[in-house]
């Protein structure tokens, strides 16, 4: 069996690196794009189910001990986030100067982080158990939070239906833990630890599997508009580094590692839920931001974990 698998664990081993790879090969295969963009939900549980059966029950208690900190980074999350970076972009007139633009943004930072945000901050080798716990709370407020902002910012333009995304999330959130509490059982703790080089490359083949719908149509945008592409593309990475920073500021007197997989977490926010809850019904300058925003998102883990080992050897 693990002959088998044994490319899928080579995979596994290239960590932050294949991860960076992932956006450019779903850039170039929009064909597997075409054909995943119906199945969205069910990448996502898988996502899930990855993160769930690696939890540290030891470290979960941990922290469930020190509520505060849980609090305080869901709070972050779903309210400090879409209240503040929505508040700079009304100041600085966004809204007005670019719509579009500005309706992409406000659906990225309304957005809980990212299902596969556990699974990214284990590849980097930081606290994935805190990350896992605040990504469970804030995605059980998303339904009354998101709609709320989307509301307050965009107005009736966008069109939320709150008990229908409640409903799907609480359902997708279910499934993924039957899921991993059934392979927990079967698998054992040791079984897990054994095969973990083959669940992160699984995992890694699942986060290519995500981002190609998103990716399939941002290489022909980049050959019609360039110039376009290339601003907006810049306003993600801007956008991804603020959310990152200010994390980290504001977490570190918690600790390093938890102020860093914080950081990681907030950064990664879940659009592809909202652009479903919406019925993709956004404007085309939005889907351009939505795909420009994977670049960081793929790319920052494999740059944080050079940077952290360069630094630990200085």
């Amino acid at each position: 069996m693990r002959n088998l698998l044994a490319p899928v664990a080579w995979l596994g081993r290239q960590g932050t690196t294949a991860v960076a790879a992932v956006v450019f090969v779903a850039m170039a295969t929009p064909q597997v794009g075409a054909m995943m963009q119906d199945y969205l939900t069910e990448i996502v549980i898988a996502l899930l189910c990855i993160a769930f059966i690696r939890v540290d029950i030891g470290v979960l208690r941990r922290h469930l001990s020190r509520p505060h900190i849980v609090i305080a980074a869901t709070a972050w999350t779903v309210i400090g986030i879409p209240s503040l970076f929505g508040g700079v972009c009304l100041l600085f007139g966004v809204r007005e100067a670019i719509p579009e633009l500005f309706t992409g943004m406000v659906m990225q930072f309304s957005a809980s982080p990212m299902m596969a945000a556990p699974a990214l901050v284990m590849l980097m080798g930081l606290d994935a158990t805190l990350v896992l716990i605040v990504l469970v709370a804030s995605t059980a407020l998303i339904p009354l939070t998101a709609p709320f902002f989307a509301w307050l910012f965009i107005g009736a333009e966008l069109s939320i239906a709150p008990l229908d995304l409640g409903l799907k999330l609480l359902t997708m959130l279910g499934t993924a833990i039957v899921i991993s509490v059934i392979i927990r059982r079967v698998a054992g703790v040791a079984g897990i630890q054994r095969y973990r080089g083959e669940i992160d490359g699984i995992n890694i083949i699942v986060l290519y599997i995500f981002a190609a719908p998103i990716m399939q149509h941002f290489l022909p945008a980049l050959l019609r508009e360039p110039m376009t592409v290339l601003w907006v593309s810049l306003a993600a990475l801007a956008l991804f580094a603020t959310y990152y920073i200010v994390t980290v500021l504001l977490f570190i007197r918690a600790g390093r590692e938890q102020a860093l997989s914080l950081g990681i977490m907030t950064s990664l926010r879940n659009l592809g839920m909202l652009i479903a809850a919406t019925g993709g019904a956004v404007p085309e300058l939005s889907w351009i931001y939505f795909a420009a925003s994977q670049f960081p998102i793929h790319l920052a883990p494999a740059l944080l974990k050079w940077l952290a080992s360069r630094k630990r050897s200085a």
